[in-house]
């Protein structure tokens, strides 16, 4: 019998305010990294750089992180960091700046890093250079607890999970009036991310004693509190909650790992652009359902919850937050029936090599992994497969 590991980062601060604890971290060098203009435009940039700034630190900032960072990103990002010499690397923003920040700590420490050697999973030891610290602003991808990060190889439409333990922030801040400024898609979309980890991580074949709490409570949080946070943005109780719900999945999945939810997303995402929170939110009934065969833990998780039918309980909450059923009504990007023919048998190959399918909790195959795609673009059951 093999051993088991439970690792989280170091300190997890979390409240309202938590920005000021970068105020007393100890350094000469601080690089901020962040996406878009959300966090410049809400304050939050500012705020942290004038946080790290009171610590006595001279402070850079890499930013113009995209959705779905790429692998040029990341590289240039860590060349940046190697002309200033950072002695922290402050990520703050979504999934994505945060994902990204951890693959540029890496070529910042090591500018010589093959990416392929990361794809299989070969890690150089970090913290020769720099400690990192994650703030996320949407409560979703949990990237400020795991030892995952998601690029995207944009030549060849491949999303690519990258998971090392050397990846684990060493600090993650978790301050609820951050994601209290994002709009109400984001917020569902980034919620439904939330419950798709916290139930992928309760069936894994390697869910434990120690990640079963941590996903049931994520998963009790996210049914009753993503409703109120989509529609009253500003009830900050709501917005803890969800933010603490999305570490909790965090430090369940980045230990118990995930499955095929995640497999499909990462490939759809990688071919159509579709956000992979809506993907996510989307996949999710059907694959629970597909599942259903191989795992007596759905059915556990429905009678510990009080609820008759997930599956059903997670469509219903999809329709609640404008998210349509079916891959075919995604109005976001364009997946239109012939294109996605067209693509089905590559996306499938793929999905199924996916690391994420490893731990699934039903073994499945390339044949299967299509008929998932299928129904999930129809609307049709799962339960045959």
């Amino acid at each position: 019998m093999g051993l088991n590991w439970f690792r989280v980062p170091k300190d997890i601060v979390f409240g309202e305010g938590a920005l000021s604890y970068l105020a007393g971290l100890e350094g000469k060098r601080a690089t901020l990294v962040t996406g878009g203009s959300s966090m410049r435009k809400n304050g939050f940039l500012d705020e942290a750089k004038a946080q790290l700034e009171k610590a006595g630190m001279e402070v850079s900032i890499v930013d113009g992180v995209e959705p779905n960072p790429s692998i040029e990103t990341v590289v240039r990002g860590g060349q940046e960091m190697a002309e200033f010499g950072p002695d922290w690397i402050v990520a703050i923003g979504g999934g994505s700046a945060l994902d990204a920040a951890k693959i540029m700590w890496v070529y910042y420490e090591y500018p010589d890093t093959v990416f392929e050697d990361l794809v299989a999973g070969k890690f150089p030891k970090l913290r020769t250079k720099a400690k990192f610290i994650a703030v996320p602003s949407t409560s979703g991808t949990a990237s400020e607890i795991t030892a995952f990060s998601v690029i995207t190889d944009t030549k060849n439409h491949i999303k690519y999970p990258l998971v090392s333990y050397e990846m684990t922030p060493d600090i993650a801040l978790l301050d609820a009036v951050i994601p209290s400024k994002m709009p109400a898609h984001i917020t569902a979309n980034t919620g439904m991310d939330v419950l798709a980890h916290a139930v992928e991580a309760w069936v894994s074949t390697e869910a434990t004693s120690f990640t079963d709490p941590l996903a049931y409570e994520a998963i009790r949080l996210v049914l009753k509190q993503l409703p109120v946070a989509f529609k009253q943005p500003n009830d900050i109780k709501a917005r803890e909650d969800m933010h603490n719900a999305s570490a909790l999945a965090g430090m369940a999945f980045t230990n118990a790992s995930l499955g095929l939810i995640h497999s499909l997303a990462h490939k759809i995402g990688g071919e159509f652009g579709i956000t992979h929170g809506l993907a996510n939110a989307i996949l999710m009934p059907y694959i629970i359902d597909y599942n259903r065969k191989a795992t007596n833990k759905v059915e556990e998780l429905e009678k510990q919850l009080g609820i008759e039918n997930l599956t059903v309980a997670i469509q219903d909450l999809n329709k609640r937050l404008n998210i349509p059923l079916t891959l075919k009504e995604v109005d976001e990007v364009e997946i239109n029936e012939k294109e996605y023919l067209e693509v089905i048998d590559r996306m499938s190959k793929n999905a199924f090599g996916d690391p994420c399918t490893l731990t699934n909790p039903r073994q499945s195959s390339p044949e299967d992994v299509k008929k998932i795609y299928e129904c999930a673009f129809y609307g049709t059951s799962a339960l045959e497969i």
